[in-house]
């Protein structure tokens, strides 16, 4: 679940969390724990912050899917540990993972926030898993990397839903937090001078199965960046996951990898132009609140309690919430 849900998936009660990567070989979680523990020194770098145990096992995905986000998690570790705070200082445990009352849906939750120095606002990972109506299930797992008003460069969106064996909806974006038509030197430094179009073009070439997901909220399409990602994927081989296997080994992963890299080098350590105005820290704040206090009224306030109940959503809920309206500006 995440700290923005849109309406993306057709299924009643379910959507994408969406308020919303660079080649990883295929490693077992333990191998990767390992190597993440060999690259700090310090006892709060051991203690991988982007890490909740819940939220990494990732129960019900296929193989890929699973690689897949543990890789990413893993890159996040790797390059941004000493941006972060462990998520144990803002999720309690009964937060990081919960379930309705017969298990059949299940989600975990890891949020952690920036450092002080860090221009990281906070990095939220989640995964879900539902029940449907019809007796299936879909798998949710979402990663979202938002900054802080000192910069204006764009939040990461990364977001893959399994709906059915079969068919997935793929969302990978960065967020842009300027209007690109009054501020072309920022469409040209984050979108036109990045890999990003290239991308998004590279996915619709390798994967014919691709189409592009008009999400039923025009709010949503206005928030996504021109190079956005949102697209639907039907497999022809009913109840078989070979193909969709190969689709997200082969060309999700690469690409998801890629453009996390991006958001890493261009936006968080490079960063974007330093906001020293009040005024325009304001906008930007207003902005990125409007867009977050949106999402979770429009869909998870309705959606949580369905899948969960009213206590475990109140529960999960209150932390998101609590993210939305505290914002840190340096």
């Amino acid at each position: 679940m995440g700290t923005m849900i849109l309406p993306l998936c057709p299924h009643p009660h379910v959507s994408l969390s969406s308020y919303s990567t660079l080649p990883l070989k295929q490693i077992s979680i333990g191998k990767i724990r390992n190597s993440v523990r060999a690259l700090s020194t310090s006892p709060f770098e051991m203690e991988q912050p982007m890490r909740g145990r819940a939220l990494m096992e990732f129960p019900h995905l296929l193989a890929p899917h699973k690689d897949l986000m543990v890789g990413l998690i893993s890159a996040l570790d790797k390059r941004l540990h000493r941006h972060l705070l462990p998520s144990s200082a803002t999720v309690p445990p009964d937060a990081e993972y919960y379930q309705n009352q017969s298990g059949a849906s299940q989600g975990s939750l890891c949020i952690n926030r920036g450092v002080d120095s860090s221009p990281i606002d906070f990095i939220l990972a989640s995964w879900l898993h539902l029940s449907l109506p019809n007796g299936g299930a879909m798998n949710i797992t979402n990663i979202q990397g938002y900054l802080k008003s000192s910069t204006d460069a764009p939040h990461f969106q990364f977001e893959l839903v399994q709906c059915s064996p079969t068919y997935f909806i793929f969302f990978l974006d960065l967020i842009p937090r300027k209007d690109l038509v009054l501020n072309p030197d920022y469409l040209k430094t984050f979108y036109e001078d990045s890999r990003l179009e290239a991308l998004r073009k590279q996915l619709g070439t390798q994967v014919l199965e691709a189409k592009h997901y008009f999400s039923s909220s025009l709010y949503f399409r206005n928030v996504v960046s021109p190079t956005g990602i949102v697209v639907s994927i039907t497999c022809e081989e009913a109840g078989k996951t070979g193909r969709a296997e190969e689709i997200i080994r082969d060309s999700i992963e690469p690409i998801a990898n890629e453009v996390l890299e991006i958001w890493m080098d261009r936006c968080v350590c490079k960063g974007g132009t330093t906001i020293a105005g009040e005024n325009e820290r304001d906008q930007l704040e207003k902005r990125d609140r409007m867009i977050k206090s949106r999402a979770i009224e429009m869909d998870l306030s309705s959606s949580m309690p369905i899948q969960f109940g009213q206590e475990v959503a109140d529960r999960v809920l209150g932390i998101i919430r609590g993210l939305v309206f505290w914002q840190s500006r340096d």
